[in-house]
């Protein structure tokens, strides 16, 4: 296991993006076409998206202005881990990003924080549209 990326929800995208562009010499690419609907931005370290950044009007349950918003973990084996969470009974929501090559399961702790597994896809993984429990 290691830490994927950490996603932060901001009022104002373009300072924040700015912060750690100048910041941490990040540089910012294109997010891929599922999760564009989201205003956001992607920024990356070497070829890794560390940095992911999404616009909050901080309103409503889980939606404060400025926030960490997950943590994401690259994991191995797609389908085990799904299943370990079927047996526990931890509900969750998955969601492919075909241009990258990954599947992503969504899940919270039990108190509330959300978590993000991040795998990569391998050529026994079958995409399928099963949601979660």
């Amino acid at each position: 296991m290691q830490l994927d990326h950490v996603t932060i929800r901001t009022r104002n995208l373009a300072v924040t993006r700015d912060f750690f562009l100048s910041v941490f010499d990040l540089e910012e690419r294109e997010r891929p076409q599922t999760i564009k609907r989201i205003p956001g931005h992607w920024l990356y370290s070497n070829d890794r998206p560390i940095v992911h950044l999404i616009g909050s009007q901080g309103h409503g349950i889980d939606c404060a202005a400025e926030a960490f918003d997950h943590v994401a973990f690259r994991l191995h084996g797609y389908q085990e881990f799904r299943e370990k969470l079927r047996k526990l009974g931890i509900r969750y929501s998955c969601m492919d990003l075909p241009e990258i090559e990954e599947r992503r399961l969504f899940f919270r702790t039990p108190c509330g924080p959300l978590l993000e597994a991040v795998f990569a896809v391998s050529a026994h993984d079958s995409i399928d549209d099963e949601q979660g429990i």
